[in-house]
């Protein structure tokens, strides 16, 4: 018989945009710091039901061990970003970049939108990614500049109006 085995969390970690502004990392720190001061009461809980015997008709048990194994996940996640993250810093330099707010006019409408990592879009609030359709061809463009959006099957274009 073959006993299944586990990878370990770090893994089975998904490649994520690692562009993340001041305040998100922040975030991240103290979700982290909340997760590592729970564990120690879940894996002693875990260790409280180990010990009641049989542990494939241990339903208790498994429910505590999963959850364990995901708090582990969301913390590898976490250390993960906090150490490899990359702090969005516009230069003001002119140019639509990451962290730049840029003011388009549309078919004589205005928008406002912010162009930050993917981790933090929010596009009903005007918060688009630098990977997303807009802000990719947005980016390294002027005040004054068309940026071109293409769909199936037309083009829309962006007049860039204001970058701060």
């Amino acid at each position: 018989m073959r006993l299944p085995t586990r990878r370990s969390e770090k893994d089975n970690l998904q490649p994520v945009d690692l562009h993340i502004t001041q305040k998100k990392y922040d975030e991240i720190s103290e979700k982290f710091i909340r997760l590592k001061k729970s564990r120690p009461r879940l894996a002693d809980e875990v260790k409280r039901l180990a010990e009641m015997g049989d542990f494939s008709e241990n339903a208790a048990y498994q429910i505590a061990k999963g959850k364990l194994r995901g708090l582990n996940r969301h913390m590898a996640e976490a250390e993960y970003m906090l150490n490899h993250a990359v702090i969005i810093a516009p230069q003001q330099n002119g140019l639509v970049e990451l962290g730049s707010n840029v003011v388009v006019e549309i078919n004589g409408k205005r928008k406002t939108y912010q162009i930050l990592g993917s981790t933090e879009t929010d596009p009903l609030s005007g918060v688009i990614s630098h990977n997303s359709p807009i802000g990719a061809a947005l980016l390294g463009k002027r005040a004054g500049e068309i940026a071109q959006v293409k769909l199936k099957d037309k083009i829309i274009e962006y007049q860039i109006i204001e970058i701060t």
